[in-house]
């Protein structure tokens, strides 16, 4: 069931990253942007967390996004650096939406909007923060 799960995330995380490079971005790079819409200001730790990455990883995407001009880094409270979107960043995750959305259409076309309710609650449940899965075995 594992392998099911991650090869429909492959397949899923492929079609992205394809259409995205036609709008000049990636998927890690695009959902950082998003990240940065969501909570404007973010410190770089808060958003490494909320894009499944480690600090370092993600300090190391903010540098190319600054490089490439779609986001700014700016001095928050004590040490903090907060980031912001820039107008070129907030173009890009406007067009990565519209790209998102196609291939969500598409990756989730063959379930009804049941199923795909059925699908999105289940994979909530499994993954709610603080489940403990180490030492556990299956249920049969």
């Amino acid at each position: 069931m594992g392998r099911a799960v991650k090869e429909a995330q492959y397949r899923h995380h492929r079609a992205l990253d394809t259409r995205l490079a036609a709008i000049g971005t990636t998927l890690a790079q695009w959902d950082a942007l998003r990240a940065i819409a969501r909570t404007p200001g973010a410190s770089a730790h808060e958003l490494a967390v909320a894009t499944f990455q480690g600090d370092q990883s993600f300090g190391t995407l903010a540098s190319r996004l600054a490089a490439q001009h779609l986001i700014e880094r700016r001095p928050g409270r004590g040490r903090r650096i907060e980031h912001h979107l820039t107008e070129a960043g907030e173009r890009v995750l406007t067009a990565g939406r519209a790209v998102t959305r196609d291939v969500l259409a598409a990756s989730f076309g063959p379930l009804d909007e049941g199923e795909r309710a059925t699908l999105l609650g289940l994979l909530r449940r499994i993954g709610a923060p603080g489940e403990e899965l180490r030492g556990q075995r299956p249920r049969n």
